[in-house]
């Protein structure tokens, strides 16, 4: 689809960077059931109406905005119970570049389906490591164990 790194972590999970409204009816056309926002609303790349757009394609939205500089135990607490709720279905996370989504999804793969580290792990996740501050650095210890 070409959306910004795009990447199909499960056969029920793909995560990416923020999709365009056309975008978003290819990822209906694909069968996914819910669209999951970490993004914060406000970023210049978000979509004003994009709950409204979601819905109308007869996907669920959900919208946990995650201030980039400060993410939480509780917001991963809040992910991971969303993400337990739809289990089985297919869902399409995203951010603004799939950054804050690689990392809470590396946590909660971990903790919540029992995958690998490495099998948790995005590209992006991979790339953004070497360079990665302190506070994603702390986030990813809620993971149980690291790359």
């Amino acid at each position: 689809m070409d959306i910004t790194n795009e990447y199909q972590i499960t056969s029920d999970i793909c995560t990416s960077g923020q999709p365009t409204e056309n975008q978003m009816k290819q990822i209906a056309s694909q069968g996914y059931e819910c669209v999951f926002n970490l993004a914060m609303p406000d970023h210049e790349q978000s979509i004003d109406r994009e709950g409204s757009i979601v819905s109308s394609l007869g996907m669920t939205y959900v919208h946990l905005p995650v201030p980039f500089e400060a993410p939480t135990k509780e917001h991963l607490e809040e992910f991971s119970a969303f993400m337990d709720a739809v289990r089985g279905k297919k869902v399409w996370v995203h951010c603004i570049v799939n950054a804050r989504v690689s990392a809470f999804l590396f946590c909660y793969l971990q903790a919540s389906r029992g995958m690998l580290p490495a099998d948790a792990a995005t590209p992006v996740l991979r790339a953004w490591l070497p360079k990665m501050n302190d506070t994603w650095k702390a986030f990813l210890d809620y993971a149980p164990a690291q790359l």
